[in-house]
């Protein structure tokens, strides 16, 4: 992995909607916050990777002592879900994930420091995934080290044409980058991905949201100038006030042309609480794949149906499907979050949609 080249170069994020062929997830297992519910947690992971490889490959982390037999158990497809061994600490992996650009018009990966979302959890081990992953050549494309730089895939969403959208909260946290200023992290943003119009929302927090306010769970960017959103809710919800205030400046962010974001509203789920404490359910952490929507619904048949139906006035080009999430929102996190897209070729060994060769399922 070699430092990322200084020089100037012409440098593009792409949207999560275009093309991918190939999406990380990290397997549950016993040495993980999910050991008191393992198989709820497993069965909703399976679910996740079935759902992703009716279309498009799997590659599936984690310790092979704790996780191959449970992996084979569920008989995936081996043609388009691969298993690589290697100690991981949980499984999120849109934040440990390596982050894609297009660099002079060729792809290359982005490796930044995942330090536990500011130093609230231990993440050594999910900190090289990335490193590991390239060290057994399961890339086909060039790996930048950004390790100097603490950044989470959850915490940046991009239109693919230059656009960044984020939340304040969570890119200037002091746990995070501290001692960088906003200018200073905006330019390296710039420098790093090409994002030449940024924003960032002030306003908008999930209770029993680790991550400060990953824009992944907030609002979501979508094609023709649109941002999907978190409604606020009924006024006794505990966020109604925060997402009243976050909808209210979305009102006022612009695109690069000077006019305003066409604003679609997602249902807030009623309130999920465990012993007293509310998670941070929402519908936003959908994930976009070629030709589908995996939205993480919660056992409210009306909110379920009506997110599912925003969304497909959204995608119309998409199927929407829904998958019950409820125990990945049991340790503060849902269905975007434990999942990372390659753009086509980031990924070595996939031909045609499918794994070239792969007996770690055998």
């Amino acid at each position: 992995m070699n430092e990322h080249d200084s020089l100037p170069s012409l440098r593009r994020f792409p949207a999560e909607w275009e093309q991918h062929d190939c999406v990380l997830l990290a397997w549950p297992h016993e040495e993980t916050d999910w050991a008191y519910m393992l198989d709820d947690a497993r069965r909703c992971i399976a679910d996740i990777v079935r759902a992703i490889s009716e279309e498009e490959c799997v590659m599936l982390v984690g310790p092979a002592e704790l996780c191959l037999r449970s992996v084979q158990e569920h008989n995936f497809n081996p043609e388009r879900v691969r298993f690589v061994d290697m100690p991981t600490n949980d499984t999120w992996a849109r934040d440990f994930g390596a982050l894609t650009v297009e660099v002079d018009g060729s792809l290359r990966l982005l490796d930044f420091k995942f330090n536990g979302w500011g130093l609230k959890f231990a993440a050594d081990k999910d900190n090289l995934i990335t490193s590991r992953l390239a060290a057994k050549d399961m890339f086909g494309v060039g790996v930048e080290n950004h390790l100097n730089f603490v950044l989470e895939g959850g915490s940046v969403e991009s239109d693919g044409e230059g656009t960044l959208l984020t939340t304040a909260e969570c890119l200037l946290s002091p746990n995070r980058n501290g001692g960088w200023d906003k200018e200073q992290i905006s330019a390296y943003l710039a420098q790093s991905f090409g994002f030449n119009h940024q924003l960032y929302l002030h306003h908008g927090a999930l209770l029993g949201d680790d991550t400060d306010s990953h824009i992944d769970t907030l609002a979501r960017l979508a094609p023709y100038n649109t941002i999907l959103y978190c409604g606020a809710g009924e006024p006794d919800n505990p966020n109604h006030a925060g997402l009243v205030k976050m909808q209210e400046e979305l009102t006022t962010l612009r695109t690069p042309e000077g006019m305003p974001y066409n604003l679609i509203e997602l249902p807030l789920p009623d309130v999920i609480e465990i012993d007293g404490e509310v998670l941070p359910a929402t519908y936003a952490n959908f994930l976009i794949t070629p030709t589908r929507i995996l939205l993480p619904v919660y056992g409210q048949h009306r909110n379920d149906f009506l997110a599912s139906q925003v969304l497909r006035i959204a995608f119309p080009d998409h199927d929407v499907v829904p998958i019950d999430c409820v125990p990945l929102i049991r340790q503060h996190g849902s269905l975007h979050c434990v999942t990372m897209q390659f753009p086509k070729g980031a990924v070595s060994g996939i031909e045609n949609g499918r794994w070239v060769s792969n007996k770690s399922l055998e």
